[in-house]
């Protein structure tokens, strides 16, 4: 099994799909202007037969409540980790607290090798957060966890992950070109198995911008820097998974568009693009990346 590309995801079928106002004071890719529920349901649909044409296994669970807009984005809440093991998270938003839901962790425990299950979910109270592959986004073969510091992101709580999943905390701040603190790590970066795709000059701190650099290059990948355009297209928010035949690079179609063909070319180095048109889902303020969460466990 690739630890960092999985080749099974979790996806959420949102019903009573929204951008959600409680998120938006601090997520500045989220957009005014959405299409329907409907429109967002064929996006999804046919995001999910092209990972299961690709080879990729899909676990579809349904979403029909409506108080739980983001709920397509499913890889906040939990995460999974080589060895059998499954952490659950505290989230910012109360709408979002929503969103965990014991039958996924059920069906985990079913088909999957879980060892232990790690449930943060319950500071909460106390005004932590920590919102999963969101917040970090993990080199499961290098064991690092990049973090931007944000108020998703409690650095007790991420100390705390990091020793239980024995990972090594690199934190940074990261804005875009108006000041604005990027909300989600996975936003600003994806980590593919030979590669890295990473908006760098959004880090603010040049030694901490060189220490990122640093430690993917040492822990095996080419860094392909981003843009803040092509960061506010989504090129960052991509999700390598492992179908039928090679690793795949899941993107959204605006994600592509925002890239160059050099670029392109250093990631078809190793993997092969699967673009996804999610324009609707994406004005909630994340795309593909966001929509999957990933199994990296072994089957039973």
């Amino acid at each position: 099994m690739n630890l960092q590309a999985p080749n099974a995801v979790v996806m959420i079928r949102p019903h009573h799909f929204r951008p959600n106002p409680e998120t938006r004071a601090d997520n500045a890719f989220q957009s005014e202007t959405i299409g329907t529920s409907h429109t967002a349901l064929a996006e999804f649909d046919a995001a999910v037969e092209s990972f299961r044409a690709a080879g990729v296994t899909v676990h579809v669970f349904e979403d029909e409540r409506t108080d739980t807009p983001d709920s397509v984005f499913p890889n906040n809440w939990f995460s999974t980790h080589a060895g059998g093991h499954v952490a659950i998270y505290p989230m910012f938003a109360e709408t979002r607290r929503r969103e965990r839901r014991w039958d996924v962790i059920e069906m985990l425990k079913r088909d999957y090798r879980v060892q232990d299950v790690i449930d943060y979910s319950g500071l909460e109270p106390d005004g932590l957060a920590l919102e999963g592959t969101g917040a970090m986004v993990l080199d499961h073969t290098g064991h690092v966890a990049y973090v931007a510091a944000s108020n998703r992101a409690d650095p007790v709580l991420l100390e705390r992950f990091c020793t239980h999943f024995n990972y090594e905390p690199i934190v940074f701040d990261a804005r875009d070109s108006i000041g604005r603190a990027i909300y989600h790590t996975n936003v600003l970066m994806g980590i593919g198995t030979d590669y890295a795709l990473v908006g760098l000059d959004m880090i603010t701190d040049a030694e901490r911008r060189a220490t990122v650099q640093a430690r993917l290059e040492e822990t095996g990948h080419d860094v392909i820097a981003l843009t803040p355009e092509q960061i506010h297209g989504f090129a960052g928010n991509a999700f390598e998974l492992t179908g039928r035949e090679s690793r795949i690079l899941a993107l959204s179609d605006t994600a592509l568009a925002a890239l160059t063909p050099a670029q392109i070319a250093r990631i078809e180095a190793s993997a092969t693009l699967l673009p996804l048109a999610v324009p609707t889902i994406e004005a909630a303020g994340g795309s593909v990346r966001c929509m999957l969460a990933g199994i990296h466990l072994s089957r039973r």
